[in-house]
């Protein structure tokens, strides 16, 4: 030990810098859980929600019954489901309603808060919307609305699924 002091003292005498330890790493935070999905209401299939086309645009149009109705997932519009709304952009851009305007009317099933509703009604009826002007339909010619479940007379899963859908009126141009 001796040897070693003497060797250090040799070598200048300048001492050498403290040698920096790296901090600590921070505390680990707790993990959290896995967010949960957000509750669904019981019963809410947003699968068996539908689109409600007017009997006077069916009839202009030249749509069948089962073009009148298809399902969408909750807000969401399915490529599939696109086909009829094509048909629409066409009817109204083209076809026998040429120029016309058409109102989308957003719905919802009484199960949510009355706010949530509407909103959901709005974002349905917008999504349709979107869907149609993105077929060809001239945006100036398609209003949105929303009455969420204002008109909704379901009771049970069956009929509530009847009110979460968007209703396809012709609005009589002056």
């Amino acid at each position: 030990m001796i040897l070693a002091t003497t060797a250090m003292a040799a070598c200048g005498g300048a001492e050498k810098p403290p040698v920096k330890t790296p901090p600590p790493p921070p505390a680990a935070e707790p993990v959290a859980e896995t967010e949960a999905a957000p509750a669904t209401k019981p019963g809410d299939d947003p699968k068996e929600s539908d689109i409600n086309i007017s009997d006077a645009i069916r009839e202009a149009c030249g749509l069948t019954d089962t073009d009148a109705y298809f399902h969408y997932d909750s807000a969401n519009i399915r490529a599939e489901d696109k086909a009829v709304l094509t048909k629409l952009a066409d009817c109204f851009t083209e076809g026998a309603l040429k120029g016309q305007t058409m109102r989308l009317v957003g719905h919802a099933d009484p199960r949510g808060e009355p706010e949530y509703n509407l909103v959901l009604g709005g974002e349905r009826a917008d999504n349709v919307a979107q869907a149609i002007i993105g077929a060809g339909l001239d945006k100036n010619q398609v209003t949105t609305t929303s009455r969420g479940e204002m008109d909704a007379k379901g009771v049970d899963e069956d009929s509530w699924s009847k009110d979460r859908r968007v209703d396809i009126v012709l609005v009589k141009n002056p």
